[in-house]
């Protein structure tokens, strides 16, 4: 076995050091100015030659608790060396009086023999009495030496009765001198501070620390996102990282006065497997964060996209079919956080078994028991019992006797809203290996587990511990294959299988009623499908085919006729969660990136979708698989595309025509008169021949009654262009309508004023009018809760596209300054598609673009899209993440669809090289007009 001291040899020559700076003093004294100077140079090198060392080293032998404890010993010599260089070379005391005695301590994370490459350096100066001229000229002299060698420097100077009192009064600095290390100096002075630590504040007030590591521990995971499964984690401070594997050893090293991590093995605290565990999960996280240090040059902890493949490489992952090395290493990353999660439950659920805890409900793991042990018998159940208000086996031999006991554990917390026993779950997890192939076909195993599945109370938190003990994987081995699974994109806040496990959440909530507010449609339609069980098995498997080369949701579709009918679901139950897994996207993709005012969208829709019943499936599947994507995700406007495209294909498939494009045009124009109350008939009869049929069949009535006053103020002021502003507080989408006289970059000027204010345009309605006026309406982003601050900001965006139309501002300049920025999406790499599409529309050529998002794209696209002389009907805009998804409905000239080859292959090859930046958007012929119409 290696011996610590030989990890640490050769980072530096700490005595070779001493005797070069010793040289320097020779001659002069070390308080020299220029001797200090030559004191930095020699030091800053000494320092640096260390790190090097260490971080060649890491990359050598991969050990990231070697790699910080030999930053650690650099740093430890370095500040040795300062200290010896100024008690006897630049404030030497003869004959030291007791007061001019000092002991330099380590504390906090560099108190445990760790530091990482930008991590704070904690130092207490540990003093007899109170602070003398000589022990202030000492620390000032290492800390301002410190400093110039451009380290972060905390530090604290105290006399061991200050160390003592303020100990008990601040959790923080009684943190820090629990784990407070010797680094140089008086030693009996820190082993008198150790002492008193111990038994005046340590002792009697394991309860009270615990309890405030534990609510602090709650506070910054509140903070850095509940979840450890959050792509793009922070390593040190989030759920699953160092400061819970730090939180676990304080409260080890407080509550059972161990004093090392193996010694937790002996206290009973872990396993020898468990401790095994949490090693490993410690020298992971550290080699992860190390090289985050150093690959940044920073103190950067939080693995953020633009860096997880450069660590992943660092680290040596490869790709393997179905998944790029980055995303192997994240889901490494991933299942070692569950470890440190496994491991906080062990520990904290043994306090609560020896501090007598109380008892919370079952989405609380921690609080405080009281009152003294209590068994009592579980009704029903022989082999259970409720040992202080959880759930406990009657004895070792439960699961071993009758396998099924392993679901049925879960299947009783569930309907009994019992906590778990930690001896329960220790025997769960050594016992997982009776999860074989003759339990997962045993139907009384998968009865209890569609129980748990399709739970009316908390289905979410149940399967979480299922998963978190390893039996979900175990039982349901494709789910097994995506857990700790990341997808290395924006778009997805977390792995697969917490994905999964939300979505079931939400899915419970919306049946009990609990978002109706958010969701009054999905909410409506859960009260009223035939088969809630479909549903809920359909959301648990419809992503469980990630990661493998195929299409996930064919494969999933393959997947769940296998699975369901060993949970029990009949042949037309298993045909419907199956067809729903295959479609789950269609309804989102439909919605997003689609003309809904198209007639041919809707009955192709339809035509799929075949049934009133599937329709409500899907809609609340789609809601709960956009709304467990991650916060902010699922938006407004996007329900309410999803809202319109429900309504359209439920009268088509009930049997009537979908609204969109059917009713005539004169009783349109009749109901929009009557709503014009104070216009005369003269009035009305001249605006009935503004617009052509499109516009009446498909603007709904608000609309048109808004859009005719516009017209008509524009028309008393004698000023063709004009602009209003609807803000929509529940689609989250601010409404911008701008009428100006038709020219062919009308839309791309439009879209850069908006790049240029930081409007997120999610949609446009684009029509022309009889007598060459443009209306186009510009969906964007909404911003600001407040309804009148918004209109002032959608206001200020008007006020830019119309000096952007007067020629007041230089747009291509504008928009070029806006994008440089930085853009975190250049992290991935997305390969950009443009397909030109006749299918899909009966009247417009369909373009559609996908490819890397990045400032100024829509103002590229329509600007190129203008030069190729189309027209441009509709825009539907959506982004995923990084991934942008441009949809155009387009014409030529004359009013009619791309057919010819030729063009088609220019215009994808033109608009592919717009999206990638790499086009110039042709000028439009003179005279050229009217190429922003729909007709």
């Amino acid at each position: 076995m290696t011996n610590k001291s030989d990890t640490l040899a050769g980072l530096i020559d700490a005595d070779g050091l001493r005797e070069r700076l010793s040289a320097l003093t020779k001659d002069g004294d070390g308080s020299d100015p220029a001797i200090r100077s030559e004191v930095l140079g020699l030091l800053k090198a000494a320092y640096q030659e260390g790190r090097d060392e260490a971080e060649r080293r890491l990359r050598a032998d991969g050990g990231g608790v070697l790699c910080a404890q030999r930053l650690a010993h650099v740093q430890d010599e370095i500040i040795r060396v300062i200290y010896d260089f100024a008690v006897w070379h630049v404030y030497r005391v003869m004959n030291a009086s007791s007061a001019e005695h000092m002991a330099v301590v380590a504390v906090g994370g560099y108190g445990r023999g760790t530091l990482a490459p930008g991590s704070d350096v904690d130092l207490l100066f540990v003093l007899p009495y109170k602070q003398t001229p000589w022990g202030e000229q000492v620390v000032e002299y290492i800390l301002y030496m410190l400093w110039d060698m451009g380290l972060k420097v905390g530090h604290a100077t105290r006399s061991v009765n200050d160390c003592v009192r303020l100990s008990r009064s601040d959790m923080t600095i009684r943190t820090a001198i629990l784990e407070a290390r010797f680094l140089w100096g008086d030693q009996p002075l820190f082993e008198e501070l150790t002492k008193r630590f111990d038994e005046e504040v340590v002792k009697n007030t394991a309860t009270e620390f615990v309890t405030a590591k534990l609510a602090e521990r709650d506070e910054r995971h509140r903070r850095q996102g509940a979840s450890r499964y959050l792509v793009e984690p922070n390593v040190k401070e989030g759920k699953g990282g160092l400061r819970d594997l730090n939180t676990l050893f304080w409260i080890a090293k407080y509550a059972y006065r161990v004093q090392s991590g193996s010694e937790m093995v002996k206290a009973g605290v872990f396993s020898r497997r468990e401790y095994t565990r949490f090693v490993q999960c410690e020298d992971f996280l550290w080699a992860v964060r190390c090289h985050m240090h150093f690959l940044t040059g920073r103190s950067e902890e939080r693995l953020s996209f633009d860096i997880q493949r450069e660590i992943a490489q660092r680290l040596d992952y490869t790709a393997h079919p179905g998944q790029r090395d980055v995303e192997r290493f994240m889901k490494h990353y991933f299942l070692v956080a569950k470890d440190v999660g496994d491991l906080t439950r062990i520990v904290c659920a043994d306090l609560e078994e020896k501090h007598v805890k109380q008892t919370p409900g079952l989405s609380r793991f921690l609080g405080v028991l009281r009152g003294a042990r209590r068994r009592r018998p579980l009704d029903g159940s022989t082999d259970f019992v409720i040992d202080n208000q959880r759930l406990n086996v009657t004895n070792e031999d439960v699961f071993k006797r009758d396998p099924v006991n392993m679901i049925r554990i879960f299947s009783l917390a569930e309907r009994h809203d019992l906590l778990f026993h930690p001896d329960a779950m220790r025997l769960v997890r050594r016992s997982r290996r009776l999860i074989d192939k003759d339990l997962r076909a045993n139907p009384e195993a998968n009865r209890l587990f569609l129980n748990i599945l399709t739970s009316r109370n908390d289905p979410e938190t149940v399967l979480r511990r299922m998963s978190e003990a390893g039996v979900l994987s175990r039982f349901i081995p494709d789910f097994g294959k995506v857990v700790a699974m990341m997808q290395f994109n924006m778009y997805h806040h977390y792995t697969v299988d917490e994905h999964l496990l939300r979505a079931i959440g939400v899915l419970s909530e919306l049946e009990r009623g609990n978002r109706g507010d958010d969701h009054p449609l999905a909410t409506t339609l859960i009260k009223e499908i035939q088969n809630r069980r479909v549903l809920y098995v359909a959301l648990f498997l419809h992503d469980i085919a990630k990661g493998r080369p195929e299409d996930h949701s064919i494969v999933g579709a393959r997947i769940a006729k296998r699975l369901c009918p060993r949970m029990g679901l009949t042949p037309a139950e298993t045909e419907t969660v199956s067809w729903l897994i295959e479609y789950h996207l269609l309804l989102s993709t439909i919605a997003q990136s689609r003309d809904l005012n198209d007639r041919k969208t809707i009955a192709d829709f339809a035509a799929v979708v075949q049934t009133p019943e599937r329709l409500k499936l899907l809609l609340i599947l789609t809601v709960a698989d956009i709304k467990a994507v991650g916060p902010g995700v699922f938006t407004g406007w996007k329900g309410q595309l999803l809202r319109t495209l429900y309504y359209e294909t439920e009268t088509v498939l009930t049997g009537g025509s979908s609204h969109v494009g059917e009713g005539r045009v004169a009783a349109a124009q009749d109901e929009l008169a009557k709503s014009l109350g104070d216009w005369s008939a003269q009035e009305i009869d001249s605006y009935r021949q503004r617009h052509y049929p499109a516009y009446w069949v498909r603007v709904d009535l608000d609309d048109k009654r808004a859009h005719a006053n516009l017209i008509r103020e524009a028309d008393k002021s004698g000023d063709r262009l004009a602009t209003r502003v609807a803000t929509h507080a529940f689609e989250g989408v601010t409404e911008i309508t701008v009428l100006a006289p038709d020219h062919p970059r009308l839309l791309s000027t439009i879209a850069g004023a908006c790049s240029v204010a930081g409007a997120n345009i999610v949609d446009a309605h684009i029509y022309t009018t009889t007598d060459g006026l443009a209306l186009d309406s510009i969906f964007v982003t909404r911003e600001l809760p407040d309804d009148a601050d918004e209109r002032r900001r959608g206001e200020r965006v008007t006020r830019l596209i119309r000096d952007c139309l007067r020629g007041k501002e230089k747009l291509p300049e504008s928009v070029v300054h806006k994008s440089s920025g930085r853009n975190r999406a250049r992290a991935f790499r997305l390969e950009t598609e443009v397909l030109v599409k006749n299918s899909v529309s009966e009247q417009h050529t369909v373009l559609e673009m996908s490819g890397l998002d990045r400032p100024g794209l829509l103002y590229d696209l329509t600007r190129e899209i203008s030069a190729l002389n189309l027209n441009i009907a509709s825009a539907h805009v959506a982004t995923f993440g990084e991934r942008a998804v441009d949809v155009f409905y387009v014409t030529d000239l004359t009013g009619q669809k791309i057919s010819n080859i030729t063009r088609q292959a220019n215009i994808r090859q033109r608009l592919t090289e717009a999206f990638d930046g790499e086009g110039r958007a042709r000028a439009p012929k003179p005279g050229q007009r009217a190429v922003v119409a729909a007709k």
